[in-house]
């Protein structure tokens, strides 16, 4: 599996967000270094099974559409007479 990273960007986001969370519903104020490292942590035990389930959803989804796809194919099929 490749090792999950972010932009720059979405990475600032993303300890932004996990900042005011950690402050709005714990009361705990978690910024700067504190922070990077939490998301640093959560990405690299949490993220696999997240990735894991985006994969297994991806997966399913494929298979209901190839399913649908062979499905469409049948109903085009021509009726044969016997020769």
């Amino acid at each position: 599996m490749p090792k999950i990273t972010f932009d720059k960007d979405t990475r600032a986001k993303l300890i932004g967000g996990l900042s005011d969370y950690l402050r709005t519903e714990l009361d705990l104020e978690v910024k700067g270094f504190d922070a990077e490292f939490l998301l640093d942590f959560i990405t690299e035990r949490l993220g696999p099974y997240f990735y894991n389930q985006g994969l297994h959803d991806a997966q399913a989804l494929y298979r209901e559409k190839l399913e649908a796809i062979s499905e469409a194919v049948y109903d085009i099929e021509q009726p044969v007479k016997p020769l």
